[in-house]
């Protein structure tokens, strides 16, 4: 049995702005048509948007953008603070 490791503060947080984006993204569009549209079940969806999936899987993550015409570029840049991107950086220079 494989036991999963408890989120961090951090990847809660990065999952919820990850939702919100998402939510925004999303606008007008029902979460049923969305979800359909990138393949996903519409639970599966609603749990990105609302945080409760903190680390969903690449694959979905680029399926939702895809439908919702943002860049993969826009997603990390909204998700991952620039504190947290600037330090990782330094580690790797």
């Amino acid at each position: 049995m494989m036991v999963r490791m408890p989120l961090t503060p951090a990847e809660v947080e990065r999952g919820e702005r990850l939702g919100a984006l998402l939510r925004r993204a999303r606008g007008e569009r029902s979460m049923l048509s969305v979800a359909l549209d990138a393949g996903v079940s519409p639970e599966t969806l609603r749990k990105i948007e609302s945080g409760r999936v903190a680390t969903p899987a690449f694959s979905t993550i680029a399926a939702i953008a895809g439908v919702l015409h943002l860049s993969l570029d826009a997603v990390w840049a909204e998700v991952e603070p620039a504190t947290q991107m600037v330090s990782r950086a330094q580690v790797a220079s």
